[in-house]
């Protein structure tokens, strides 16, 4: 076993897709297979189970997913213990991202601070959502997170980065994705997908205040917790769904995205960091920050 084994599972596991996991690597989806198959020969275990649509853990994978981390996080350790004495500044900054959504301003922000800060490591959760971050920030177990504007909270800075609007998804083959744009109230009567109700998705509570608002509540017929999993279950015609202009890049088969009609519907996306928090490390990626992503007008 080698650590690029346990590396690979563990992205493997958060990000529940071996495509992501591979591109959060930095290497191709066939060898980064190889080795969890190589990691499941030599342990004798199944670690996922693995279809055409989806990737889910095992519960031998879930049971190793936090000894795994704690063996990556002690090799982290000695590795910035020897980059300390060449460059001076280390540390460590945990960051929550939601996923999707993120995909423009989370590389602009690693690729500055590792070129800035090479001794800075940062910690990428994926999948969490803006309500679970927010969370784990005043509570101290994120030290950044990626969250939805307005944030209320006691003791937690936030920093607008970026402006998104509300867009409907479609089926290809759904009476409205040939309009040029959707009315809400059009989507009463339909099945809708979003993120699950329990872990603080601003998207889905964005898409249940515009529905109802518009008149209806929702008829949400299936849970997902991504949005290229939400995305593909619309473009299999499960239902339809609101979502953030930022996840447009996200070509799905069968699915359309539509602006809707009427007044815009901003969802602002932000950074946030506990106002006490006493890392000079996270001081850093807060300065580089500013400089990679700037506060649009």
């Amino acid at each position: 076993m080698e650590f690029r084994h346990l590396a690979g599972f563990v992205a493997v596991a958060e990000e529940l897709h071996f495509g992501r996991a591979a591109a959060r690597l930095n290497i191709a989806q066939p060898p980064l297979s190889q080795q969890i198959r190589q990691l499941e020969h030599e342990l004798g275990v199944q670690l996922f189970e693995r279809s055409t649509r989806s990737v889910r853990m095992t519960s031998a994978g879930q049971a190793m997913l936090d000894p795994a981390r704690r063996v990556l996080a002690d090799l982290d350790v000695a590795t910035r213990a020897a980059l300390a004495g060449g460059r001076g500044e280390t540390g460590r900054v945990s960051i929550g991202f939601p996923g999707a959504s993120s995909h423009h301003a989370l590389p602009r922000l690693t690729r500055a601070v590792r070129a800035r800060h090479p001794g800075i490591e940062l910690v990428l959760r994926g999948q969490t959502y803006s309500g679970e971050a927010l969370t784990k920030v005043a509570e101290g177990e994120l030290d950044l997170g990626f969250v939805r504007l307005p944030v209320r909270r006691d003791g937690v800075d936030v920093r607008l980065i970026e402006h998104e609007q509300l867009v409907a998804a479609l089926p290809a083959e759904h009476r409205l994705a040939g309009e040029p744009e959707v009315s809400l109230p059009d989507l009463a009567d339909e099945p809708f997908v979003t993120f699950p109700g329990t872990r603080g998705s601003a998207v889905r509570d964005a898409l249940v205040h515009a529905c109802v608002t518009a008149g209806f509540n929702p008829r949400i017929v299936q849970e997902a917790p991504d949005s290229y999993t939400i995305l593909a279950l619309v473009g299999a015609g499960v239902g339809v769904t609101l979502t953030v202009s930022s996840v447009q890049h996200i070509q799905a088969e069968g699915m359309v995205f539509r602006p809707l009609a009427g007044p815009a519907r901003p969802m602002s996306f932000a950074l946030a960091w506990r106002r006490d928090n006493p890392s000079p490390a996270l001081r850093s990626v807060l300065a580089v920050a500013e400089e990679a992503m700037p506060t649009p007008p």
